[in-house]
């Protein structure tokens, strides 16, 4: 019995574009974020997958790029969860603001701490742990038991709250997956035993 999860960040926004902080903000895909989305159903599609069920954040970029892949593999009648549990990591008052010019305000030192520290957040923000707080409840909850009854999942989401899923399947420590870079547009596939153990997994 198949029971595979597969994991897509979505394709590059127009904030990805322009190096800001994105966290809530609702930009949309680029022309390059829309044709990586193409791309990632096209891959799916060659492999043969027969998706049951979609989830994705509520977040516009990432169910744009989940109906692009949707599109892509010729899947029209599909049930898809939208729940802003899977929501981006909350960037509170660096949403919006250039990297550039967030390091010139408060320092590379502060803004690399909050970007890349586990558990300090930024002003009016989530930390990485706050992220994995809720996304990994909701996945125990909602999308595990799903996998586990056997079939293919396709969650379409953002870099840190697949971050917090990668981190919980992998068995990953907070400084492993802070290295861990999520590339947009590209599936990572898991296959889990009956418990939900990770028994492989294939970044295509």
């Amino acid at each position: 019995m198949d029971r595979r999860l597969i994991l897509v960040r979505h394709g590059q926004s127009e904030w990805n574009l322009k190096n800001l902080f994105t966290g809530w903000k609702n930009p949309g895909l680029t022309d390059k974020g829309i044709e990586e989305a193409k791309a990632a159903g096209e891959l799916l599609k060659s492999r043969g997958y027969e998706i049951e069920l979609c989830y994705t954040s509520a977040l516009k970029r990432a169910q744009h790029t989940l109906d692009l892949m949707l599109e892509e593999m010729g899947i029209t009648n599909m049930t898809i969860i939208r729940n802003q549990d899977l929501n981006e990591r909350d960037y509170g008052d660096l949403a919006g603001l250039n990297k550039d010019d967030a390091r010139e305000k408060w320092g590379d030192e502060q803004v690399h701490i909050w970007r890349r520290s586990y558990d300090t957040p930024p002003p009016g923000g989530e930390s990485l742990k706050d992220t994995a707080d809720r996304v990994l409840p909701y996945y125990k909850r909602e999308i595990e038991p799903r996998v586990l009854d056997g079939g293919t999942i396709l969650v379409a989401a953002h870099g840190n709250s697949l971050r917090a899923l990668v981190m919980a399947l992998e068995g990953l420590s907070p400084e492993e997956i802070l290295k861990r870079e999520i590339a947009t547009g590209k599936p990572i596939i898991y296959d889990l035993d009956e418990s939900g153990k990770v028994l492989k997994v294939e970044n295509i």
